[in-house]
């Protein structure tokens, strides 16, 4: 396939659900998972005479999220009516923005594997009422919730930058990112409150018109994305090779089959009929609002990242995995925060405990990381403890296990089960010695030429002090007996 003859050419729209406790328009609850149609009022139902009031906090999430991509935030815009039908928009017209939304331009910053960076510019973002939802795989007609109806939604449109299924999967973790730093949005794909569809074309290389434009729908995860938009433009440029036309359509992507198959045909771009909201006001938003939420806004992740390698002299990959969710961030950032020796090695330490033990419990109970059992002052200590030389690494997972199950300190636990390190010479050299005397095969084997044989005198030694003798006296002096013996 000639690649290079075409430019892949993407577009994405993002709609972020709003962590907002009641809906967009009325005081109705927004909390997920409660029984179907239970979450409604007349406001949100459409019932005749109704009136809109706007929730404040979903112009204030907008304002977040505006200023965190560096938009122009609009000091002046309306709600505009999008007239449509379906069986789970009992209004018939959806409350959102069109001519004049809060946000304007601004940009989104991702980072590639080869490490460069790249702007994907934003159209928009705007405010809007989600839709309830249609239930189609029940043993009966089509069931309707209308829970979802009124709950907030943030819009936020890409300008068509994206090159790649890579880069719409970096756009979409950044986008992620920056909602959940900011607690506007809990980012999960697989509830609905963060929603994505894209639009693909390809165009021919080194010019400027773009080629005809399909929309894909139905992906409820990032890499979905990657693999629907992977998938559509390789059937694109099939099409084009094979001299056929593209059609504008709408198409569903089957992950089972990782395919795309048409839903209906856009050869019309759809008419709306936006027009003015009657019953609410324009939304005024001053400087002095805007400073506020400016003053107030959170260390994004990608300045994160930067500074916990930095700071901390952090790989890149570990800073990557720690600032990827604010909490394991926050975690982090609470251990280090109690060190008592702040050093590079500790900071390193410190990564390697949360990155491995800590996560690998909170992936076995399926818990959030505010949920996990070791506050990290206790895990502060524990590295502490071994870094004073109190305790060794392998003690060490010991009373891992041991705060995990009973929430003790880890100090406590030292001094409960006898655990502090020996580091007393003579005392570990009398082991070295007992062993290497109870051992002579394997010692002869030793001087003959079998370095290996080392690790089986230090398990041994180890074994006989329960783990306590300090590793590196125990090394020296193991060394310094058998060197002896060979010499």
């Amino acid at each position: 396939m000639d690649w290079n003859k075409y430019e892949v050419v993407i577009g994405l729209e993002v709609h972020a659900q709003m962590l907002t406790e009641t809906k967009a328009f009325c005081s109705c609850s927004t909390k997920f998972g409660n029984p179907p149609n239970f979450n409604v009022c007349p406001v949100c139902l459409g019932m005749p005479g109704v009136l809109p009031v706007l929730n404040k906090q979903l112009v204030e999430f907008a304002i977040k999220l505006g200023l965190a991509t560096h938009c122009k935030i609009a000091p002046y815009s309306i709600f505009a009516r999008k007239n449509y039908f379906y069986p789970d928009l009992p209004k018939g017209f959806q409350i959102s923005q069109f001519e004049e939304p809060i946000c304007v331009g601004g940009h989104v910053e991702i980072e590639k594997s080869d490490g460069t960076k790249k702007r994907i510019g934003l159209v928009r973002i705007h405010m809007e009422e989600d839709a309830g939802k249609s239930i189609h795989d029940q043993d009966a007609d089509t069931l309707v919730d209308l829970n979802r109806c009124g709950v907030p939604l943030l819009e936020i449109v890409s300008q068509p930058d994206i090159r790649s299924g890579e880069e719409a999967y970096l756009y979409l973790q950044q986008i992620k990112q920056i909602v959940t730093y900011l607690g506007v949005c809990d980012g999960n794909m697989e509830e609905g409150s963060l929603r994505c569809d894209a639009n693909a074309s390809l165009r021919l290389r080194d010019t400027e018109k773009l080629g005809t434009k399909t929309e894909i729908k139905n992906m409820n995860s990032f890499r979905n994305v990657e693999r629907a938009l992977e998938v559509e433009v390789e059937r694109q440029y099939l099409i084009l090779e094979s001299g056929g036309r593209i059609l504008q359509e709408t198409l569903l992507y089957d992950a089972a089959g990782n395919a795309v198959r048409p839903m209906r045909s856009k050869e019309e771009a759809n008419d709306y009929r936006y027009f003015p909201e009657p019953d609410l006001v324009p939304v005024t938003v001053g400087e002095a609002w805007i400073e506020r939420v400016r003053s107030a806004q959170p260390e994004l992740p990608m300045e994160r990242r930067d500074r916990y390698m930095r700071e901390f002299s952090l790989p890149k990959y570990d800073a990557e995995i720690l600032t990827g969710d604010k909490e394991i961030a926050d975690y982090y950032e609470g251990v280090v925060t109690n060190l008592k020796l702040k050093t590079k090695d500790a900071f390193k330490q410190a990564s390697n405990y949360v990155m491995t033990d800590v996560l690998r419990v909170v992936n076995e109970r399926l818990i959030k990381i505010n949920e996990f059992s070791i506050p990290p002052q206790n895990l502060s200590r524990m590295i502490d403890l071994i870094n004073e030389g109190t305790i060794s690494t392998k003690i060490a997972k010991e009373i891992f296990e041991e705060m995990l199950q009973s929430g003790q300190n880890p100090d406590s636990i030292v001094e409960k089960k006898g655990l502090r390190q020996v580091s007393d010479e003579s005392a570990i050299e009398k082991v070295v010695e007992e062993i290497l005397q109870s051992n002579p095969d394997e010692v002869q084997r030793y001087l003959g030429g079998k370095d290996k044989l080392f690790g089986f005198f230090v398990g041994e030694i180890m074994k006989k002090t329960r783990g306590k003798a300090n590793p590196k006296i125990l090394n020296d002096l193991l060394k310094q007996k058998l060197d002896r013996l060979r010499n």
